[in-house]
């Protein structure tokens, strides 16, 4: 298995970008982490990046894909964000989502897990066929048959969460229990709400059939959101990983990188 992998993060029309995300490779496996620091917590920017960099930590110290592994990665930077907010009075409030993607390149299977409203989208053929389920109230009430799902990207409450980093009382995961198959040419997206509320499901299907790389895809997406988006619009990142046949031309092989990035501008 190949990949290319093109992150985007961009503080949209704030001041300061609270999201984070990057990725850690060896020649056997690949890891992405993604997070956005709570808005209206003080802290935030430092929240999701503690998150991002103690995740990717803990897979540099173990390089495994595992359920196991996954669910020990978020632990580790919940952990961290805890430890900073009993140094620092002042980040008590921080909090973070996280959404973390780990592929075994050489065995072609993934497994995957999330808190809060950070999203992963897994793209076959051209079709979703994979998508987390969002911690928060109005997914909740979705699920339950009182909300349209429309109303996830339009009501007033759609950042209530139930489920963050940096809450020990509400910290919750939701991991991809069993290995998942991967085949040539299947597709991934983690991404922030601020990416997702403006471009819906149906829309990352038709931007990315008409794609012929990541960074072309990404590019779209993002003027979209730019398109749908108001003055002092929401920070948005995404990390787009492409699964190619190794035979296969691509711009960017995942497993010759071993370097984390730790996005706030990253130019297409």
């Amino acid at each position: 298995m190949q990949l290319e992998i093109v992150v985007l993060s961009k503080a949209g029309g704030r001041e300061v970008n609270e999201d984070a995300c990057g990725f850690w490779s060896t020649p056997e496996a690949c890891f992405c982490a993604l997070s956005d620091g709570l808005g209206g917590h003080y802290g935030g920017d430092v929240a999701s990046k503690l998150a991002v960099e103690h995740i990717l930590d803990w897979f540099r110290e173990t390089p495994e894909c595992s359920v196991r592994a996954v669910k020990a990665s978020l632990e580790a930077g919940n952990s961290a964000i805890m430890r900073e907010q009993q140094r620092d009075i002042r980040l008590k409030q921080m909090r973070a989502t996280a959404v973390v993607l780990s592929i075994d390149i050489k065995h072609d299977v993934a497994i995957w897990g999330h808190t809060g409203d950070s999203r992963l989208y897994c793209f076959r053929q051209g079709r979703i066929i994979e998508q987390t389920r969002d911690h928060s109230v109005l997914q909740s009430m979705v699920d339950a048959g009182y909300l349209q799902p429309r109303e996830l990207r339009i009501s007033p409450n759609r950042s209530k969460l139930l489920a963050a980093l940096g809450n020990e009382q509400q910290f919750e995961m939701g991991i991809k229990s069993v290995e998942f198959p991967l085949l040539h040419g299947d597709i991934f997206l983690l991404c922030t709400d601020g990416l997702w509320e403006y471009v819906e499901e149906e829309d990352m299907e038709r931007m990315l059939g008409a794609s012929t790389s990541a960074p072309e895809w990404l590019r779209a997406l993002e003027s979209q959101v730019l398109a749908r988006g108001h003055a002092g619009q929401d920070n948005y990142s995404a990390i787009a990983v492409w699964c190619s046949d190794p035979d296969e031309a691509t711009r960017f092989d995942a497993s010759q990188l071993a370097e984390t990035i730790l996005s706030d501008e990253i130019p297409l």
